[in-house]
């Protein structure tokens, strides 16, 4: 990304946009000061905060991150707001002041300061990431695609603790988020980056304006750059035909699941080939304890999960928990919440291999069947570079490439389009439509009304966990 010039004055709330790889996240990270160094890359120009060096502008910049994971740091919740707090020396007294105040803000006033940080759902930590941010009062917030990963009513509890801080403050904003009509009544300003390619290799920005304008003088380019345009219609991935629902591919029997208490009692569903089943409901509500239960990845506390009879290991019972995990290969894949959690290898070409290679392919077969998934995921480009260098929409598409190589029969997703624009967002709802009409059983956890929509899903709603 070259040749980007901006001026971001006091008070403005801008929303940032481009196409997934436009370099967003690049641009916040440099806001923040926090990409380092001429030794970790290269730097052209000027990025300034108040006349200062991004760099030296400690204090003046908050940023969220997309993956709350990568902030969160201690293990107690109020000890975790009050971290940049104490690094900025704010007074003790005042510091659990702000973060009390913070907590309130995004929703989470009601729990404890003692509260374990690893007991919170993805999006308390992400509610608790913001609060971190706002109890330093930064002049200039960054948000990353804060909202990407809750449910609806965190949705909604972001958004107003946002909105409710940049009214009392006239606090500067700028946020990077693919669904638009989010934040689409807080800014005042678009920016739009542009993707590196043939005819622009370093990507610049190519709209700037009042967000009417921007949209009405550029909607059909930022709709094909992958953005989320406000009035656009879903596209309708539904199966042509009804399942035949013979009989069901993976059950479970009274199960019980949880990680050392209960999240859920007396589960009896019947997961079918060929259909999509959604897991939805709030967070905290265990769908992703769920998720891994069901993959064979996470004892039950009670019960069982049984796949088909014809689909089970020779010399192997029905419980997909008791298998070894080669067993599980092109049987149940697992694409996990946090995509980090399942590379492997040094390459993002041979992470896609690592499933074709397991399941018997050549390397040569396996290297194509990688290439054919990394074209289909827009993510050709990357074949050489490191898994962990992607961005958080990059990964999410490996992790997904990763598992469909392997073609598995049962295939588990948490939250496959977290992070995706809407160019992205469409060839992942084909590639799981795909594997939908080739008789696989789909069971994903989403909060994603728009996928669950355009693919014909069943729902399975969650109710939040008692305390």
């Amino acid at each position: 990304m070259r040749a980007v010039d901006f001026t971001i004055r006091p008070g403005e709330r801008v929303l940032l946009l481009g196409a997934s790889g436009a370099g967003k996240s690049t641009m916040m990270a440099g806001l923040a000061g926090v990409l380092g160094g001429d030794e970790e890359g290269e730097q052209e120009g000027s990025l300034t905060i108040d006349g200062v060096d991004a760099r030296e502008a400690r204090g003046r910049v908050g940023l969220v991150l997309q993956d709350p994971d990568s902030q969160i740091i201690l293990e107690r919740l109020g000890d975790d707001a009050a971290f940049g707090c104490e690094n900025l020396n704010v007074p003790r007294e005042e510091i659990w002041q702000r973060v009390r105040e913070s907590l309130d803000m995004v929703g989470l006033g009601g729990l404890e300061l003692d509260r374990s940080t690893r007991h919170l759902s993805g999006g308390q930590r992400q509610r608790l990431a913001l609060a971190g941010v706002l109890a330093m009062k930064p002049g200039l917030l960054l948000l990353d695609e804060p909202t990407a990963n809750l449910d609806p009513e965190g949705v909604v509890e972001v958004h107003d603790a946002v909105k409710k801080v940049i009214e009392a403050t006239g606090q500067t904003m700028v946020v990077v988020e693919h669904h638009i009509d989010v934040w689409l009544d807080l800014v005042d300003r678009v920016i739009v980056l542009g993707r590196p390619d043939a005819s622009s290799p370093t990507g610049a920005v190519i709209a700037d304006g009042k967000p009417d304008e921007v949209f009405a003088e550029m909607g059909d380019v930022l709709a094909a750059g992958g953005a989320w345009v406000p009035g656009r219609a879903i596209p309708d991935y539904s199966p042509k035909q009804e399942s035949a629902h013979d009989a069901p591919v993976l059950s479970t029997e009274n199960l019980s699941f949880g990680r050392g208490a209960a999240l859920g009692v007396g589960i009896n569903l019947d997961f079918y080939p060929g259909e999509v089943t959604a897991l939805m409901g709030p967070n905290g509500a265990g769908k992703s304890t769920l998720a891994l239960t069901l993959a064979g990845l996470l004892k039950p506390i009670a019960g069982k999960v049984l796949i088909a009879d014809n689909l089970k290991p020779a010399h192997a019972g029905r419980e997909p928990i008791d298998w070894k995990s080669k067993e599980l290969l092109g049987r149940i894949g697992m694409v996990f919440q946090e995509p980090e959690h399942q590379f492997a290898a040094n390459f993002v070409r041979d992470e896609v291999s690592i499933g074709p290679k397991s399941m018997g392919q050549s390397q040569d077969e396996a290297y194509r069947t990688a290439d054919r998934m990394l074209e289909q995921m827009n993510l050709t480009r990357f074949a050489k570079a490191n898994p962990y260098t992607l961005s958080g929409g990059e990964k999410r598409r490996l992790s997904v490439a990763s598992m469909l190589a392997a073609a598995p029969k049962v295939l588990v997703m948490d939250e496959p389009t977290f992070g995706q624009d809407f160019s992205t967002w469409n060839e992942m709802v084909k590639l799981i439509a795909a594997i939908r009409d080739q008789g696989s059983c789909v069971i994903m956890v989403t909060h994603d009304e728009a996928l669950v929509d355009a693919l014909g899903a069943r729902r399975v709603m969650f109710e939040e966990a008692k305390a």
